[in-house]
């Protein structure tokens, strides 16, 4: 700043001229850049600001998804499950069959909660189940594959605690009309809950259990209208990948529930 620019500076504002005073004559020199110069670093610094955006967009939208998950990954706390009532057991028997084609409509968390209790809930104060096991192990768990994520159905608190908050039916079942289902149940066997046997006999052993298990199932869904079909076809190692099972956990079957297909 010039001498003369100074002095009228300090003339016209009392204020400004003490401060001026204080803090003295503004000495920064400006550098002259050549033209050409001048034109490149403005260009280069406009497409890093472009850059700079894009990865704040991006960071933005990772945040997004990141808190997305995680309000998607939630417990499921289930109402109470209905324990009376329902169709005689020899008509269920009646209607008892295999489902080839479901309809895509949602089960209701009240259609969840007594299904699973029907297929292996908590049906006395001692703690014992809908179905039998070995020895009373109690050594099978149900994960439950929904179109929001996977769970494991929590008998004692009644609730589907989350595994995955992503939508793996698909991995349900090998053919394609088997994860069309609103519901994917999976029996997982637990050899750690089965004792010293063999791991041949803790195989046959879970068989049987899980084959209880099933046709409680099976009976549910024919007493309250809806489908279901079991199998074995299932790909145990990718399935068991994305379910983080530990290597005492054995895939022994799949089953899907839903409405008929119309």
């Amino acid at each position: 700043m010039s001498r003369e620019a100074f002095a009228h500076l300090k003339s016209v504002d009392p204020v400004l001229e003490e401060r001026m005073e204080r803090i003295g004559p503004v000495t920064i020199k400006v550098r002259r850049v050549p033209v050409f110069q001048s034109l490149v670093q403005s260009i280069i610094y406009q497409q890093l600001i472009k850059q700079a955006m894009k990865v704040k967009q991006a960071l933005y939208l990772l945040a997004v998804t990141f808190i997305a998950g995680s309000l998607l990954a939630q417990n499921i706390k289930l109402p109470a499950p209905q324990k009376s009532g329902g169709m005689p057991l020899l008509d269920a028997l009646a209607k008892r069959s295999t489902a080839r084609a479901f309809d895509s409509k949602d089960l209701s968390p009240q259609q969840l909660s007594s299904l699973l209790w029907a297929s292996f809930g908590i049906n006395r104060p001692d703690g014992k189940r809908t179905a039998p096991s070995a020895n009373n192990k109690q050594a099978t768990d149900i994960y439950v594959l929904l179109k929001q994520g996977a769970y494991v159905y929590d008998a004692k608190s009644n609730q589907l605690a989350v595994v995955l908050a992503e939508d793996i039916r698909a991995l349900g079942g090998t053919q394609a009309f088997a994860t069309n289902a609103p519901a994917i149940l999976i029996f997982i066997a637990d050899f750690s809950k089965m004792g010293n046997a063999s791991d041949e006999a803790k195989k046959n052993t879970a068989n049987i259990n899980v084959g209880y298990i099933s046709q409680n199932t099976y009976l549910f869904c024919a007493s309250e209208g809806l489908v279901t079909g079991a199998r074995g076809s299932v790909d145990r190692k990718a399935l068991g990948s994305k379910l983080n099972l530990r290597p005492e956990q054995t895939i022994i079957l799949a089953q899907s529930v839903g409405y008929p297909k119309p």
